[in-house]
């Protein structure tokens, strides 16, 4: 039997692509394959640049705009024109109060030259190196052990979040005083074992790391929170399984809680190499930079050059400079730490 003349199929045993066959019309051309798989109908129009904005429009664009106009005016206003004026100070000479004088780049030209800010620098990559070395790794101790206690947790997290509550002046005088060579608390505490005394904030070999212990206790309470709330969203299955495999408590450390609280590490070490390279209320409080310059920071430079010797623009360079580090540095740090993260 010819082609042209076989029978048609039952309905019931039709294809679908028999029965589109049929419904189409004769005159309807064939919708073009893609070399990517079966025809598909081509998109329908969008219209053109007015009809999308009168769409925008009617969908609210306008309203979302004058919503969002004042908060971001007051960002900009409040943090982004200090950073534009701080630039432009940079390159003028003024002490505020009469006319500036544009001199280019001899602001930062003075402060490259000031013998001085080599040793700021110095002092500030000790101070990170010590807080590092010290406080990093304090606080994350202390939130697996607070987490891994079975009783007593709340009373120990009220401990460690209560060197925070007090304010930063207060904490540094209070260790001052107990850093007194002649009857400060240190000192009377070692003499009961027949040590000391020190010079603790006296002596340029100790006084660095005097700071490093005040600004470690008085810190690491906001971080041990953190830890311990990001502690909170490890799922315990992890622990129980682990449990029931025979794993000791550092075992569960090392292999579930370190790994799990990777990314909220990488984030608190940058952080907190930041916050070190900004350190001026400490040193500043305690030793005024002694003893012999030992404790001049970058922060406390900035502040002799303003305040002191009323050069704003040499201390509006600086801190452009200071800037421009810690920006480089973080987007480093983010670069080289971003597989890590993951």
């Amino acid at each position: 039997m010819s082609r042209s003349h076989a029978p048609a199929a039952p309905a019931g045993n039709r294809t679908r692509k028999d029965r589109t066959r049929e419904h189409r019309p004769d005159d309807e051309p064939e919708a073009p394959r893609t070399p990517q798989g079966p025809p598909r109908n081509a998109s329908p129009r969008r219209g053109g640049p007015a009809e999308r904005l009168v769409r925008w429009v009617r969908q609210g664009g306008i309203t979302t705009i004058l919503f969002g106009l004042p908060m971001v005016l007051c960002f900009a206003y409040f943090s982004w024109w200090p950073i534009v004026q701080s630039v432009r100070l940079s390159f003028e000479q003024t002490n505020l109060v009469g006319p500036a004088t544009w001199v280019g780049l001899d602001n930062f030209r003075h402060v490259l030259e000031d013998p001085l800010l080599w040793t700021a620098v110095e002092n500030t990559a000790l101070f990170a190196v010590l807080a590092l070395v010290i406080g990093f790794p304090l606080p994350l101790f202390l939130a697996v052990l607070i987490a891994e206690l079975r009783r007593g947790g709340t009373l120990f997290r009220i401990l460690a979040y209560l060197p925070v509550a007090i304010p930063p002046v207060v904490s540094v005088l209070l260790w001052k005083v107990f850093y007194d060579p002649d009857g400060g608390l240190f000192n009377q505490l070692l003499a009961q074992v027949g040590l000391g005394p020190y010079p603790w904030l006296q002596s340029t070999d100790t006084a660095m790391l005097s700071i490093v212990l005040e600004a470690t206790w008085a810190g690491f309470g906001s971080t041990v929170i953190i830890y311990l709330a990001a502690l909170g969203s490890v799922p315990t299955e992890l622990y129980e399984a682990a449990e029931i495999d025979g794993a000791g408590i550092w075992r569960r450390v090392w292999h579930i809680t370190l790994p799990s609280l990777r990314g909220v590490v990488l984030i608190m070490l940058l952080l907190q190499i930041i916050g070190t390279l900004q350190v001026f209320t400490e040193p500043f409080v305690m030793t005024d930079g002694g003893p012999e310059d030992s404790t001049v920071t970058i922060l406390m430079l900035i502040y002799n050059y303003a305040f002191q010797n009323g050069d704003f623009g040499a201390a509006t360079a600086l801190s452009v400079m200071l800037a421009l580090v810690l920006g480089a540095l973080s987007a480093i740090y983010l670069r080289a730490t971003r597989s890590w993260s993951n």
